[in-house]
């Protein structure tokens, strides 16, 4: 029973924390006017967040190829560069779009929904992997790995999916904007 109400508050606050990261990103790209002398000093931080996208993605595949091989430490070690990884993603981010503001999609024709499909399915996906990458990640430091375990079959390819998506839009943004 100890353990049931400690994975509740695993979940509480890794969905509370989640959800105050999402209502500010909100606000910060969708609600709030971009500041009218918005820095072009933060131009290179699109590049570096597909950066850092891909280093997850790649660390996410490393990391499960070790466990598969039970490769305990070696796992531990790309889990936890693809934790770093994505969180200086989000804090340069949050720069960014803090100083710049959003950047619209100028692509036109069949580009065009095909780009609002991976951004509409990245957004929702991410909401989901937050809290889900921050649960899997308590119960692997705490040593609950059958918790860990359980959950992690579904982090996985939902973290996967957001970084590659990710990178996948700003290379879309670069072409067609």
């Amino acid at each position: 029973m100890r353990e049931t109400i400690s994975n509740r508050r695993v979940f509480y606050w890794s969905f509370l924390i989640s959800g105050l990261a999402i209502a500010f990103l909100v606000w910060l790209i969708y609600i709030r006017e971009t500041p009218e002398n918005a820095s072009s000093n933060v131009s290179l931080l699109p590049a570096a967040n597909a950066a850092l996208n891909s280093l997850s993605a790649c660390c996410l595949v490393a990391g499960f190829a070790a466990i598969r091989k039970r490769r305990i430490q070696i796992h531990q070690r790309f889990m936890t560069g693809a934790f770093l990884s994505s969180t200086l993603f989000l804090i340069t981010y949050i720069i960014y779009h803090g100083m710049h503001g959003d950047t619209q999609f100028q692509g036109q024709g069949i580009i065009r929904p095909v780009y609002f499909f991976i951004l509409i399915s990245h957004i929702l996906l991410t909401t989901l992997a937050l809290p889900m990458i921050l649960t899997t990640f308590f119960f692997a430091l705490t040593g609950r790995f059958a918790a860990h375990k359980r959950i992690a079959r579904f982090t996985f390819p939902a973290w996967l999916y957001v970084s590659v998506t990710g990178v996948m839009i700003f290379f879309l943004l670069k072409t067609f904007s």
